[in-house]
């Protein structure tokens, strides 16, 4: 083939992997949707269109510049569209293509953070932090690791698809800012003790969970940019083995240690093993891959149960998913690594890398993310009012429910308790189905 050739079939590589990336803020929508009480399903929709409208603008604005421009300090970039020259030597692909994609990794960030703030936070609050998310927190810090000239990627880090860049930084800064925002009202008891607050659809929330699993293949194996590399397939085989290890094992084990195999954590298992492979998809071997994956689908469970035991309610364990997995994924790269792992041969140059690399993104976000949490409370005010959040969120800021079709029929015997799933029957707009 010419270079024209290759170029297109580059081009048409990373576009379809693109839009598979951009295609997880559906999976994202729909896990969150499932996963909260059914009077905020619309609420947390509503914030994934707020990543995929504001967050995708002011990454491109001024989020890539920061993120791939040239500089001489190892640590930002102040080359904004500069940006382009400095990638083009670099890339068989137009930077079109190489912008979309890199626009469903800054996208993914904030919607982490949305999960762990569902329920009770300002939309208006909301749309600052992705903002400023977008276009500062996550291109500074990715700059570090993705950047040629950044000072993590000079020492010889390595995270393929983003572990580190990605989701510890989402998880941790998720962590920060749901501690300032507080957990939902009737959350802890005063003795430590959580009430659980029932999910509205299951099946849903497994819905998301499956468009995110597919997305994940265009999110690792898209980070090759190259239709002809050799190593995608093994990148793809590596993404499945690790999310079937990390859903297997959350399933076992809460079958076995509860007695009842846990839908939302076999779910949360299977990402968490996605989650756990991505830094090192590129790097590791299928049964590496696998053993990550079984490893993260324990982890997730445990971080679920740290955080709690923190008092920080997180409604679909995004912490526990992205920041405790993000930062063993990138950990697990300096263990498994074919040619510089511990494991593999006795090494520990790499492993000290991972370490301070994830160190650095974790503190990072999470100071930066502590600080935006603060800031955006003492101005414009983080959370709903108490009345907001009882009445709930989806007839408070947006003033409709997410299931119509009750609203028909309130008056009958058995839906006197609609109350119950956050519908006032009295307030709510006449939609019909």
């Amino acid at each position: 083939m010419n270079a024209e050739q290759i170029m297109a079939m580059n081009t048409m590589w990373v576009v379809l992997a693109a839009a598979m990336v951009l295609f997880m803020e559906g999976g994202f929508s729909l896990l969150e949707a499932g996963l909260v009480r059914t009077k905020n399903a619309v609420n947390v929709t509503m914030k994934i269109f707020v990543d995929l409208t504001l967050g995708a603008l002011a990454f491109f604005l001024v989020g890539f510049g920061l993120m791939f421009g040239a500089d001489t300090a190892g640590v930002i970039s102040f080359d904004f569209w500069g940006a382009s020259q400095h990638l083009e030597l670099s890339l068989d692909l137009p930077l079109a293509a190489y912008v979309l994609f890199q626009l469903g990794f800054a996208i993914a960030v904030i919607s982490i953070i949305s999960g762990a703030v569902a329920e009770r936070m300002s939309l208006k609050a909301y749309m600052l932090i992705a903002v400023v998310i977008t276009a500062i927190i996550y291109p500074i810090s990715g700059h570090w690791i993705w950047n040629a000239d950044g000072w993590l990627a000079q020492l010889g880090m390595k995270d393929f698809a983003g572990s580190a860049a990605i989701h510890a930084l989402g998880g941790w800064s998720a962590l920060a800012i749901a501690y300032v925002l507080g957990p939902r009202k009737g959350r802890f008891n005063s003795d430590g003790s959580v009430n659980v607050f029932a999910p509205s659809n299951i099946p849903l929330a497994s819905a998301g969970a499956f468009i995110l699993w597919f997305g994940w293949f265009g999110f690792n194996a898209g980070s090759t940019l190259n239709a002809f590399d050799t190593n995608l397939s093994s990148i793809a085989l590596n993404t499945m083995l690790a999310a079937a290890a990390g859903g297997a094992s959350a399933l076992l084990y809460t079958l076995f240690r509860y007695g009842k195999a846990d839908p939302s954590m076999t779910m949360n298992g299977a990402l968490a093993g996605l989650v756990g492979i991505t830094a090192g998809c590129a790097f590791v071997s299928a049964y590496a891959a696998i053993l990550i994956g079984l490893v993260a689908g324990l982890l997730v469970i445990w971080g679920t149960l740290m955080v709690d035991r923190m008092k920080i309610d997180d409604p679909v364990g995004a912490v526990a998913v992205h920041g405790v997995n993000g930062t063993f994924g990138t950990i697990a790269v300096g263990l498994f690594d074919k040619g510089d792992g511990l494991l593999t041969t006795g090494s520990t140059e790499l492993l000290l890398v991972q370490l301070l690399g994830v160190a650095a993104i974790s503190v990072w976000g999470v100071a930066l993310s502590f600080g935006l949490a603060k800031l955006v409370k003492s101005t414009i005010g983080l959370r709903v009012s108490a009345a907001e959040e009882e009445e709930g969120l989806d007839m408070a800021l947006h003033g409709i429910p997410a299931y119509n079709d009750l609203e028909r029929f309130s008056d009958q015997p058995e839906y006197a308790g609609l109350e119950a799933y956050g519908i006032n029957v009295e307030k709510a707009p006449a939609h019909k189905l």
